[in-house]
């Protein structure tokens, strides 16, 4: 029974994936009927997750959604109660007793949402350059320069700002003619495979936990994905090897400086240990830097350092300007920039002149530099302030990476922790979001540094997921 008293029982077999709404239904249907009556108290979230075989986070999910919508109520350590059903078309938050799920704090309790699933960059100065940006190019440029195509020439003043942003990135020797435009990052990754690949069902390899977008560009590409696993160095070369052998692989996506979740680099012992491999076999290597601040230092070379034939390397202003800045460049190695051009040209015709004049606009500013300073420490002041509350569990971090990651310790699964942190109106990634579908599955999430979010508030939201790491459900041993 779900309440003391009454042989009324949610019923959810028939629910599918989405447990928590039939759940909640269930118990509207409930109190509508009156077989669940105004001030009856209802079991504490683990205690009706375990009568009806489901998670403790999907009950705080459907006890989270009726109490938006005012039909119950919660007080720290008295319980659930139903209370008298709102007409209100609105949900509202009862104001002498807000919700607070059985299993959390009260802290948790908070009407704004942390939204933490993806990187964005604070506004620090950098609106106003754009601006500045943007009225310059309006009054220069001649009305005939804004209705035609764009063209290797169009962009010329972006990939010598380009070029010149590198500054002493090593990616080894490269002329201004080997850079070609992209709309984005993940546009720059998919040309390139457009590229490389040949073949009815060709093959690539990523890191096991790696940027989703790798896969995304090899589901456009009909290409099959496979994982290289990593060791406390990186890649392991003797997987890759093997999948080369077994599977075929044309090309490794990787992020030799930051990969992404993990935060972790690539050794440079490690970088030329895959390098000799994929030069053994032909083999191509995708290097993507998108992650690493500009302006920050790197660990060691790119894989088109030490693949000149080979390899690749991309990145954006995304995650260091802002990524509403929808502009990526790729490097072609030696011999393929023709290939990549022709990609480019027969894709999108180019990018507009007025994102890559823009582009050369913003980086020519002389206080872009003082703007880059301000956007790292406050990446940095956010990720102090994780890693001092959360500091006590594993996570891997650096204060020049817009986000991190965080083993979950024993008692969570990852995808429990990210519902119960939604329940705390906070929202993260799960590990299986970087993962391969066949994959095991691994108990970990990654926290975004989103700088649209005050510091006072992602240090709340830090807070509360401190509580929920402290709290993790029961669990029967069998």
């Amino acid at each position: 029974m779900i309440v003391s008293g009454t042989s009324w029982t949610p019923d959810i077999s028939n629910a599918g994936k989405s447990k928590y709404k039939a759940l909640a239904e269930a118990i509207r249907e409930g109190i509508v009927s009156t077989q669940l009556k105004p001030g009856e108290k209802l079991p504490p979230v683990r205690d009706l997750a375990f009568r009806i075989g489901v998670t403790p986070g999907t009950v705080a999910r459907a006890y989270a959604v009726l109490t938006d919508e005012g039909r119950l109520s919660a007080g720290v350590g008295r319980g659930t109660f139903v209370t008298e059903a709102r007409t209100s078309a609105s949900p509202t938050y009862p104001p002498s007793s807000p919700w607070v799920p059985a299993m959390l704090d009260p802290v948790l309790d908070a009407p704004e949402k942390s939204h933490l699933l993806s990187p964005k960059m604070p506004e620090v100065g950098q609106g106003d350059i754009i601006r500045r940006g943007m009225t310059a190019l309006a009054q220069e440029m001649a009305p005939n320069e804004l209705l035609r195509y764009p063209t290797r020439v169009t962009d010329l003043a972006a990939r010598l700002a380009f070029a010149k942003s590198l500054g002493d990135t090593p990616i080894g020797n490269f002329e201004v003619e080997n850079v070609v435009t992209a709309n984005g990052g993940q546009s720059a990754i998919v040309m390139i495979l457009q590229t490389i690949l040949k073949g009815a069902q060709p093959v690539i390899a990523v890191d096991t936990l790696s940027y989703g977008g790798f896969r995304s560009a090899a589901l456009l590409c009909r290409a099959q994905v496979v994982g290289v696993p990593w060791d406390d160095e990186g890649p392991e070369p003797a997987a890759l090897e093997h999948l080369i052998k077994t599977q075929g692989v044309q090309v490794f996506c990787t992020s030799a400086e930051v990969c992404n979740p993990t935060v972790r680099a690539t050794s440079v012992e490690r970088r030329h240990e895959i390098a000799a491999v994929a030069q053994r076999y032909g083999v191509h290597v995708l290097d993507d830097d998108c992650y690493r601040l500009l302006g920050t230092e790197h660990h060691g070379p790119s894989y088109r350092a030490l693949l000149p034939e080979l390899g690749w390397y991309v990145t954006s202003p995304s995650k260091s300007i802002t990524s509403a800045l929808r502009i990526g460049f790729a490097v072609a190695p030696d011999g393929w920039t023709a290939a990549l051009v022709r990609t480019s040209t027969f894709q999108s015709f180019g990018i507009t002149r007025i994102i890559t004049d823009l582009y050369a606009f913003i980086m020519a500013q002389p206080d872009l530099d003082a703007v880059m300073g301000r956007i790292r420490e406050r990446i940095a002041r956010d990720v102090r302030a994780a890693v001092n509350l959360l500091g006590r569990y594993n996570l891997s971090w650096s204060e020049a990476v817009p986000f991190i990651w965080l083993d979950l310790p024993v008692g969570w699964r990852a995808g429990e922790f990210c519902q119960a942190a939604e329940t705390a109106n906070i929202l993260i990634k799960p590990a299986d979001d970087f993962a391969l579908r066949e994959s095991r599955s691994t108990h970990a999430v990654r926290i975004a540094i989103n700088g649209q979010v005050s510091h006072e508030h992602f240090v709340d939201a830090m807070v509360k997921l401190l509580v929920l790491l402290n709290t993790p459900p029961e669990r029967i041993s069998v």
